[in-house]
């Protein structure tokens, strides 16, 4: 009698376990990041981690690709018959076309992109074999949308590129960009708005869906906006023209993507603009409309590239007077309009003469190196005898505008 008893608190006991522990390792599995406190601890510390770890904090958390800092590593190599791939983030109106251009048909490759006179795109493969290097409007087109954002590339180039090349090795994303001045920027898109330019084809793409109508106002009514006074473009609180380079190179899930009644306005811009900088430090590399020569430099050495023309300095008298053509009170507008872009341009602006400065002290032959910009022939053989009658550390040179 007394032994059955023991034997059955005991089978009890057993069972008691069993339910317990299947308990912890159902619940273990089954519930949310957000309500698990074990998660909710493991997830902390996986932050902490990758908070400490400075040399690919940027890399790790943003979710880009390769930072600037990895390739400023001695041993980094541009692998274009491995698994890298330049992904170009293209704002409009910042000289991306041109820089677009240059990518697909100017650089000194051993497989140069192909490029068909009736075809927009070029084919530009990998050495041994067919498959992108490059992830740009020139090169694979539009594939993640019409200018697409940080927030719409890096949720799509991957899957895309599977879609034609199937799932290869991992792929390594090196992330390219081009800013322009905010106020000539600004004005350049005004204008092109209203020669007829839409730009309607953007998805605006975030956390799964499309952005509605009721987040994002129309601005006109019809096919365009073809004739709109600057007063009227101004006025708009949907456009987005306003802050473009902020906006597109934000993570816009942190702020609601498009919906703007869940933040403070101010506190949401603050989100936003430290999104943006941090993603810009972030990016393997990225270039100023206003510094072409400083801009192709720092490309070049960064990815051991070489393009066969020099940039070209556009001329800013457009842009400088059409701002002198303006009201006193439309500039100050713009300029509070587009706040945002003027402090994320002046810490770009600072960060481009970081990364330059410290590549020109890297470079034992950087005069004769800056003097050749677009010369193969150097690039490939060396120049022994050269003009330099103009100090590089002359403002006029460094300064371009």
């Amino acid at each position: 009698m007394v032994e059955t008893r023991k034997l059955s608190i005991r089978n009890i006991i057993l069972v008691c376990l069993f339910l317990a522990i299947s308990g912890i390792i159902l619940f273990g599995y089954f519930c949310q990041d957000a309500v698990c406190a074990l998660t909710k601890r493991e997830n902390s510390y996986t932050n902490e981690r990758m908070i400490s770890d400075s040399g690919k904090q940027n890399n790790i958390l943003s979710g880009i690709g390769l930072s600037y800092e990895d390739v400023l590593n001695d041993d980094f190599q541009f692998d274009m018959d491995g698994h890298d791939v330049m992904v170009f983030l293209h704002i409009q109106k910042t000289g991306g076309t041109s820089f677009g251009r240059h990518l697909v048909r100017d650089l000194d490759l051993k497989r140069p992109c192909e490029c068909q006179r009736k075809r927009k795109r070029c084919f530009c493969f990998r050495p041994h074999r067919n498959e992108n290097w490059l992830f740009s409007r020139y090169s694979t087109g539009w594939k993640c949308g019409l200018h697409a954002d940080w927030t719409e590339l890096t949720n799509c180039v991957d899957e895309e590129l599977n879609k034609n090349e199937g799932e290869t090795s991992k792929r390594r994303y090196l992330y390219i960009t081009i800013l322009r001045e905010p106020i000539s920027r600004y004005m350049s898109e005004y204008r092109h708005v209203k020669r007829g330019a839409t730009w309607k084809g953007s998805r605006h793409w975030c956390l799964g869906k499309q952005a509605s109508a009721e987040e994002l106002p129309p601005c006109y009514q019809g096919n365009d906006w073809l004739g709109v006074t600057l007063n009227d473009f101004a006025s708009c609180e949907s456009n987005l023209a306003i802050n473009r380079q902020t906006r597109m190179l934000a993570d816009l899930a942190q702020v609601g993507c498009y919906n703007k009644t869940g933040f403070d306005p101010k506190e949401r811009e603050r989100i936003m603009l430290a999104s943006a900088k941090e993603h810009l430090a972030a990016m393997a590399y990225f270039g100023l409309t206003e510094y072409q020569k400083i801009s192709q430099y720092i490309f070049e050495e960064t990815f051991n590239l070489r393009f066969a023309i020099p940039f070209e300095q556009h001329n800013s008298t457009i842009s400088q007077s059409s701002l002198n053509s303006l009201q006193k009170q439309q500039v100050d507008k713009i300029k509070k309009l587009n706040s945002l872009d003027i402090e994320l341009y002046t810490f770009a602006k600072n960060l481009l003469f970081q990364r330059f400065q410290r590549l020109r002290n890297k470079d034992v032959n950087f005069k004769k190196r800056f003097a050749n910009l677009g010369n193969i022939n150097y690039s490939k053989q060396g120049i022994t005898e050269f003009n330099w009658d103009r100090n590089i550390d002359d403002p006029s040179l460094i300064r371009e505008t």
